[in-house]
């Protein structure tokens, strides 16, 4: 059981239950990495996803959109932005200020996106929290995600100012999740693409996602990949052979 920080709800790690509206943060360990969803109260901040009467297996139409169109479209300029933007925001909470709200942000960062916000120190893990569906602006979502990365990941004590100069800062911009259609284990494993596939498993009220940054530690074993997920789910370890399947992709860029 995890018991959250402020106005995060208290959940169960695996069976839980999704009530709407509601906003979805994902927390994720990277190494190892486990799954938790904290759920908060937000109006009209729903989380969209597949039809949990789907029939198992996720199975449905044969042809599939690809995902490569799917660009988010950042430029270099806009990637520094928000940089310095998850910077910014990261001292502002954790000095206790008020945190800064650009004035004029790029246009491409005003579009609705999913994105992860990972701080790290020392190489390792210090929080990671992120939006899977894009339920508001980029650039707020990353004010958001340092945030509460900062403060609001129960596995960690909250960063503290004598901390800020060794943190630095990753962020994952997420292509929105699109339903991946399959008709049997051994053809969901042939469209996986290892190192480019974010992977969203759901079953019933069990769901457990990994970035695609995470196949580095599983190399191509598709099969490995999807046991961990289904673990971590709270699903049985083949639970990945009748799950709803969504897959998403990424573009992450860091601090030097």
């Amino acid at each position: 059981m995890v018991r959250s920080h402020s106005n995060i709800s208290e959940i169960g790690h695996g069976d839980f239950k999704i009530f709407y509206p509601i906003k979805i943060y994902y927390i994720i360990d990277i190494m190892p990495l486990r799954l938790y969803l904290l759920c908060t109260m937000a109006i009209g901040a729903t989380m969209t996803g597949p039809d949990c009467n789907a029939a198992p297996g996720g199975t449905g139409p044969t042809q599939e959109k690809s995902l490569e169109h799917k660009n988010q479209g950042l430029t270099q300029i806009d990637r520094e932005f928000l940089l310095r933007l998850a910077r910014q925001s990261l001292e502002d909470c954790v000095m206790g200020r008020t945190i800064s709200r650009p004035m004029a942000p790029p246009e491409n960062t005003k579009k609705n996106q999913g994105c992860f916000v990972t701080l790290t120190k020392s190489g390792n893990l210090r929080g990671c929290i992120g939006y899977i569906e894009g339920i508001k602006p980029l650039f707020e979502a990353v004010i958001d995600n340092a945030k509460n990365a900062a403060l609001s990941d129960p596995r960690f004590p909250q960063v503290s100012p004598d901390e800020l100069s060794a943190i630095r800062i990753e962020i994952s911009v997420l292509t929105p999740p699109e339903p991946l259609y399959y008709t049997s284990p051994e053809d969901l494993l042939g469209k996986l693409v290892p190192g480019q596939d974010g992977v969203i498993l759901q079953s019933g009220f069990h769901q457990s996602t990994y970035l695609p940054q995470v196949w580095e530690h599983f190399g191509a074993n598709k099969v490995d990949f999807l046991e961990e997920l289904s673990l971590k789910g709270g699903m049985q370890k083949d639970g990945w052979k009748t799950a709803i399947v969504k897959r998403y992709r990424a573009a992450h860029f860091q601090e030097n």
